[in-house]
């Protein structure tokens, strides 16, 4: 299908080796090597040069592959070794391995470790790529020498998934990245015509008859937390729970975590929302981010449904002295695998406890218990079928169950993703059906079909989708939009060899326009031209027009029943350039400036993001971040009068965000880290408007409430991380942080600044967290364990 794969031969060993970067056991002499690498980028099929010349070799016992690389280089002093945190590649050269034990073509576990001894592992698949949340545990070693570096692996059965054939045949390819000379190199070759990866590895054979030990791993954590604000007394809080991932076979896992604690979670960037759709964040908990690309399938999940903040609508006589910032958390787990024939299978589930707040009346001080969620149950099933070396088809299936008689909810999906044998074109799309039950009843769907061309310079697609208007999945999902259909193309062009100037050069190409399905109005036409490119010293250089050519018809920003309200959006033309200079330079800069005209008098768009970074030695650097923008003239909804009419209101709205990120390494293991962020936005209303039945708008004299908005937000994250063991690891970390909104404001930055880290707004916590990882085989042999075992009497599991 791609060519000659290449084959690598292993072998089986009894001896112990240890991971000390010396590849002194007997093993290593008889394994065969791996070498004649090719590169992948800038210029692609090129053999490596001799005296960068790679050889690697693999060993394996009944628990673990090991890897062992020689890495030649002529000028190992200049070897980019930068320390950072787990899964950062930074400024450093890297070795990786890519294993894919059901050789399918279509995934793969890779792992890499830098010359400075850094892991990263990521789980990669064809339809979503690399996933950097996935965390395995394995051990590695590098040495720098002087006829370059070297590095040894091990890499547990319980970190891969394989079927439980006793001859095995595995995907299998290596990765060496020189930083320096922006050069990536691959065992068996990549070729940047086609779109896919995995499916280009070559092969490992000579794995057979392994016993593999049971898998079963416990990760207990105790959390110790120190509250304190101006708002309330200072106090402490003690938590704990239990991770636990068990191998059901060698191919299907089950995770749980009991009592979560997320505590130490990255904070959500929040932003002043005057948008009808609400803000969509990034999922941080680890849990609900590490393997779970098997249930991405069918595009129905937002696990931040899961635990999210709650909400309850108050009268003005109303308050409330204590509101949870989330649903809690009771328990949750997941099984996923797959089987020998390609079949895919994957179980989510997660319970969340009863809510309950006490809502006080301010005239009457008499109070009532309102509750903000019942208990819930969220379930996520997903069949996916492999099959051809590159085509799947899946079904999934999300279910949210609420106690009592609160609203329920069923969504189902099937999707395909078909491609050719040669990968030059693609078919995929899918079909999601929603049954939600509460007061009224009602079933939607939802449907996306596309055809691509997907290998060589010159691609191009075509799609379409359809919307129904009661469709609804925003119970375990999130969807903005319903009732509506669009049509959509692109083509694209790129060079596969570098030339004189260019290493990578892309001219792409978007046009897509949307339609409401009952009146047939315009609800969005774009067109966007744009470039990508890197030139030789590997700067990256973008640019690019979006225009939107003929006016549209928003039927969301009214916010009115059933939508059945609009306004009519004029014309608009937007021009936009991005630069940022390459990594390996200590200082680099990222710079990106946008303007958007409008067809309207005096309403324009425009933004500049700066972003200078400086690497002031292998253990320390630093990024700034400077974010602004200013809407003139925008229009938007502000509310309803008296007499139900929809008001806009004529704004200015401006953002500023200012953000710090540090890090100093002490070694691979050991991290210290800073994030800070000012965020600072406002819209002054200047002329109120009453929304037409035409979707025009006319000036409001009578309508006076104050409905200017201003959210003034500051984050400081201070944390300490230290892995003193595989899989254990010792964080520490102090956060402050503030959050202000008000209509009545200064729009003085500094005024705003020193509002935000006034200690009166602030809230302070104080944490401590260790987890530590025990693998039930080492308890199992311990002379610990042993000593509590009764003669000739086993554990069995």
């Amino acid at each position: 299908m791609f060519g000659q794969k290449k084959t690598l031969q292993t072998q089986f060993t009894s001896e112990k080796i240890t991971i000390d970067g010396k590849f002194d056991e007997k093993a290593w002499k008889s394994a065969q090597v791996a070498t004649d690498f090719v590169m992948y980028a800038p210029y692609n099929g090129v053999p490596i040069p001799p005296e960068k010349n790679t050889e690697v070799k693999i060993i394996y016992t009944n628990e673990a592959i090991y890897v062992a690389a020689t890495l030649y280089d002529d000028h190992p002093t200049d070897i980019s070794r930068e320390l950072t945190e787990r899964d950062n590649f930074a400024t450093a050269d890297h070795f990786g391995i890519q294993l894919n034990g059901y050789n399918d073509g279509q995934q793969e576990f890779r792992f890499f470790v830098s010359a400075a001894g850094v892991q990263i592992d990521v789980f990669y698949t064809e339809a979503n790529g690399e996933d950097y949340s996935w965390n395995a545990i394995w051990e590695s070693k590098t040495q720098i020498t002087n006829f370059g570096w070297v590095a040894e692996m091990r890499i547990p059965y319980a970190a891969l998934r394989f079927s439980t054939e006793k001859k095995q045949t595995w995907g299998l390819n290596f990765y060496r990245e020189i930083r320096r000379d922006n050069q990536q190199y691959n065992w068996n070759l990549i070729r940047n015509e086609i779109s896919s990866e995995s499916n280009q590895a070559g092969i490992l054979e000579g794995i057979e008859n392994i016993k593999t030990p049971t898998r079963l791993f416990l990760i207990p954590f105790s959390s110790y937390y120190l509250n304190a604000s101006k708002r309330q007394k200072t106090y402490g809080e003690l938590k704990g729970g239990l991770d636990i991932k068990y191998g059901i076979n060698d191919a299907f896992t089950l995770d749980a975590i009991l009592i979560p604690d997320f505590g130490q979670t990255k904070f959500d960037n929040v932003e002043l929302n005057l948008s009808a759709f609400e803000q969509q964040f990034d999922e941080n908990r680890p849990f609900f981010t590490e393997g779970t690309d098997l249930f991405s399938k069918g595009d129905l999940l937002y696990t931040r449904r899961i635990g999210e903040s709650p909400s309850i609508a108050l009268a003005d006589n109303e308050n409330i002295d204590e509101f949870p910032a989330t649903i809690k958390l009771i328990n949750a787990l997941k099984i996923s695998g797959r089987t020998k024939g390609g079949l895919g299978i994957g179980v989510l589930n997660a319970v969340t406890e009863l809510t309950s707040v006490e809502v006080k009346n301010t005239d009457t001080n008499q109070t009532r218990l309102e509750t903000l969620a019942p208990v819930t149950n969220y379930n996520v099933f997903v069949l996916d079928q492999r099959f051809n070396q590159n085509s799947s088809i899946s079904l999934a299936n999300t279910n949210v169950t609420r106690n009592g008689d609160f609203r329920d909810a069923n969504v189902t999906a099937f999707a395909w993703d078909l491609k050719t044998k040669t990968n030059s074109f693609q078919a995929q799309g899918n079909f999601q059906y929603s049954q939600i039950n509460d007061v009224e009843d009602s079933n939607g769907y939802k449907s996306y079909v596309e055809f691509n061309k997907t290998k060589g310079k010159y691609r191009y697609g075509i799609g379409g989708n359809y919307v129904s208007k009661d469709y609804d999945n925003n119970d375990l999902g999130i969807n903005f939009q319903t009732h509506y259909h669009s049509f959509y193309g692109n083509a694209s062009y790129r060079i596969l060899k570098p030339t004189k100037t260019f290493n990578v050069f892309r001219l792409n190409l978007n046009i897509y326009s949307e339609f409401d399905n009952d009146s047939g109005k315009t609800q969005a036409n774009n067109f966007n031209l744009f470039v990508n490119s890197n030139n030789t010293k590997n700067d990256y250089f973008a640019y690019g027009v979006n225009t939107r050519p003929f006016k549209i018809y928003d039927f969301y920003e009214p916010r009115s029943v059933d939508d059945s309200k609009f306004v009519i959006y004029p014309e608009s033309y937007e021009t936009w350039f991005y630069f940022s200079s390459s990594y390996v330079r200590k200082f680099a800069l990222d710079f990106n400036p946008s303007v958007t005209f409008f067809n309207e008098k005096d309403r324009m768009n425009y933004s500049v993001f700066i972003n200078p970074r400086y690497r002031f030695n292998d253990h320390l650097s630093l990024v700034y971040s400077f974010n602004f923008s200013r809407q003139n003239r925008n229009i938007g909804w502000v509310g309803s009068d008296e007499n139900d009419n929809t008001i806009f209101a004529r704004r200015t709205r401006i953002t500023y965000v200012n953000s710090l990120q540090g890090k100093y390494s002490l070694n691979n293991n050991t991290n210290l880290n800073l994030t800070v962020r000012h965020y600072w936005s406002y819209a002054v209303n200047h002329d109120y408007l009453t929304l037409q039945d035409d979707g025009s708008v006319e000036d409001n004299l009578v309508y006076n409430t104050n409905k200017n908005s201003n959210l003034n937000t500051w984050n400081l994250d201070l944390s300490y991380s230290w892995w003193f063991a595989p899989g254990s690891q010792v964080s520490v970390l102090y956060r402050n942080s503030s959050s202000l909104f008000r209509r009545e404001y200064s729009h003085q930055f500094d005024s705003n600044f020193r509002d935000a880290i006034d200690n009166q707004n602030l809230s302070h916590v104080f944490s401590i967290s260790v987890r530590y990882f025990i693998d039930y085989n080492s308890l199992k042999n311990s002379k610990l364990s042993k000593s509590f075992t009764k003669p000739k009497e086993r554990i069995h599991f």
